[in-house]
């Protein structure tokens, strides 16, 4: 253990023990590699106490200790670290220009195929609403879904604020979950409740009226009042437009980064039936019941496409109604339980 994190919030204990106990399945003499930076100090104090009751040893280490903010690159220490422990987490606040750090972090733990909780965007509030979730329910529901989705070919995605598309798929590339029960095969964010997939194709209007990912959500919040429209033709996004033309402008720039960055890489089910509302908060509203998608970087290592992006940025969209096929699975943002065999 190189450092303590502090005191520890009693009202996130029941979070923090859900990831430690029950999504990491961490054992008594397990050793951890728990990663945060300062802004989330106090959930690293939390998951840090929620180990020592679990009986597991941990390295603790502080990302402002190893250098300035942005990180240019993932530092040795943190590296080095995972290199050795049984499970990885981080939790930490994004900043601009991190991603290549973090994908870095991601880099060795699916290298080293250990467990791992992704845990970026994470706070006090997170803790105590999406990281309470019955993830042995939320297990269910993602797994009946990867099985609809493997064998259909049309998902149609509609919003009364104006989102309407349609995907299809390649029968090649795998349907991934991500539902909180973590293993070795798998990392995961952290609240979790996600099924995804890189898209064959995906061609409509998408309206991101919630939040948007990456740095964007902490520079713009949430989107509600001033939603970003993007058209999206064979796969790519075409055109952008928003009443925030300072976000326009920046969206469509970080769209172009790379020969990618405009492409498709990720649509995805939110299945964390524990949440009743959007909080803003890109890390747990994706997991929101309903479909998002992201554009740039396919997490290929998952999903098995066979492209990449130096970039990878998520858009949200509020109370869908979905289809996969002809039979409406979601409605106005509710599971239609019945429709999927968990009435």
């Amino acid at each position: 253990m190189k450092m303590s994190f502090g005191n520890a919030p009693i009202e996130l204990m029941a979070g923090a023990e859900n990831a430690i106990d029950v999504c990491l399945d961490v054992q008594p003499g397990e050793h951890v590699a728990l990663i945060a930076d300062e802004i989330s100090r106090s959930v690293a104090a939390s998951l840090e106490k929620a180990l020592t009751e679990r009986g597991a040893e941990f390295t603790g280490l502080l990302l402002e200790d190893f250098g300035p903010r942005p990180m240019k690159g993932a530092p040795e220490p943190v590296l080095q670290a995972l290199e050795t422990a049984d499970v990885g987490v981080l939790c930490m606040t994004p900043q601009p220009g991190e991603l290549s750090a973090r994908m870095s972090i991601v880099k060795v733990v699916e290298r080293r195929q250990i467990r791992y909780a992704h845990m970026v965007g994470v706070t006090p509030e997170i803790m105590q609403e999406g990281m309470r979730a019955d993830y042995r329910m939320v297990d269910r529901l993602s797994d009946k879904l990867r099985e609809r989705m493997l064998r259909a070919e049309t998902l149609t995605v509609k919003t009364e604020a104006g989102t309407s598309f349609s995907a299809h798929f390649d029968r090649h590339l795998d349907w991934v979950k991500t539902s909180g029960l973590i293993s070795p095969r798998y990392w995961s964010n952290l609240p979790a409740g996600e099924v995804f997939t890189t898209p064959g194709t995906v061609d409509g209007r998408f309206v991101c009226d919630a939040t948007a990912g990456d740095y964007f959500n902490g520079k713009y919040g949430d989107l509600q009042e001033t939603p970003l429209v993007l058209e999206i033709i064979g796969g790519r996004l075409v055109h952008a437009e928003c009443a925030r033309k300072d976000l326009e402008e920046e969206f469509w720039h970080y769209c172009h980064t790379d020969e990618n960055s405009d492409r498709v890489g990720e649509l995805a089910f939110g299945t964390n039936l524990g949440l009743t509302r959007m909080i803003g908060i890109l890390l747990q509203d994706e997991k929101f019941p309903g479909v998002h998608i992201a554009f740039g970087d396919p997490y290929g290592s998952q999903t098995h496409a066979d492209w990449k992006s130096r970039t990878h940025v998520d858009v949200l969209t509020r109370d869908c109604d979905v289809w996969i096929d002809q039979d409406q699975v979601i409605e106005k943002g509710h599971y239609q339980m019945d429709h999927l065999g968990l009435a």
